[in-house]
Formats: C-alpha cells, sequence, structure tokens
C-alpha cells in the first residue's frame, strides 16, 4: 500500500483522496504498519484519507492526522465509504482506493463510477 500513495497522479486543481482500508494478515507489524500508511498519506500530501474498517483503519486515521493530513474520516463499511465519497467529492478530485484483498474496496470504486457493485 505505501507504494501506491506515492503513485497517485496529481490533482489538477482537485483534492487528492486516498481511501484506504486496513491491510490484512500482517500479524504483529499490524498496527505499525498502518501507523506508517497514514504518515505517509501526509507526506505525499493526501487532502483527506477517508479510512475504511475497524481498529487498524482507526490507527491509520490517526497517524495520518496526526502527521498533517487536514481532513480525515473513518468509516466501518464500504457502502458507508462510498456514499460519504459520493456526497462531498468534486469534479477535479483524484482518488485513490487501496486496501488488501479481503477488504474488497473495490466496491467504493465501482459504486462511484456507477458500475454494478461484486462480491469475491
Amino acid at each position: 500500500m505505501t507504494e501506491a500513495i506515492g503513485d497517485t497522479t496529481e490533482a489538477t486543481g482537485g483534492r487528492r483522496i486516498a481511501v484506504l482500508g486496513e491491510m490484512l494478515e500482517l500479524g504483529d507489524a499490524a498496527v505499525e504498519a498502518h501507523r506508517e500508511v497514514g504518515r505517509m498519506a501526509a507526506e505525499n500530501g493526501v487532502d483527506l484519507v477517508v479510512a475504511v474498517g475497524g481498529d487498524m483503519a482507526k490507527q491509520l486515521a490517526l497517524a495520518a492526522g496526526a502527521a498533517g493530513v487536514p481532513d480525515i474520516a473513518l468509516v466501518g463499511d464500504n457502502i458507508t465509504a462510498a456514499a460519504y465519497l459520493d456526497s462531498i467529492l468534486r469534479p477535479d478530485d483524484v482518488v485513490l482506493v487501496k486496501a488488501s484483498r479481503g477488504g474488497q474496496l473495490w466496491q467504493i470504486a465501482q459504486a462511484l463510477t456507477g458500475q454494478p457493485v461484486t462480491g469475491l
């Protein structure tokens, strides 16, 4: 996930939004790994982090805010994330959606682009 944040396309007048879900199967490294992703979002000029999930998403969101991301949203699931984004997105915003496959965050991208939302 850390490589994806640095590879986002530059926003042309819009905001850089990172929709980030939990990284699964990290074991003892999970908390610090999620905090690192939050810090990297700030380092890469992300304007809004939408953290999707539970405890690890909260760690990511807290670290992003502490590192300087100006706007943070913490949501529990993909449906809520898609609805929130649909209500705040502007025409020139650039959105990165990234998580472990198990988080199924592609559902958020599908919802925002008008595609049928699929499961596994």
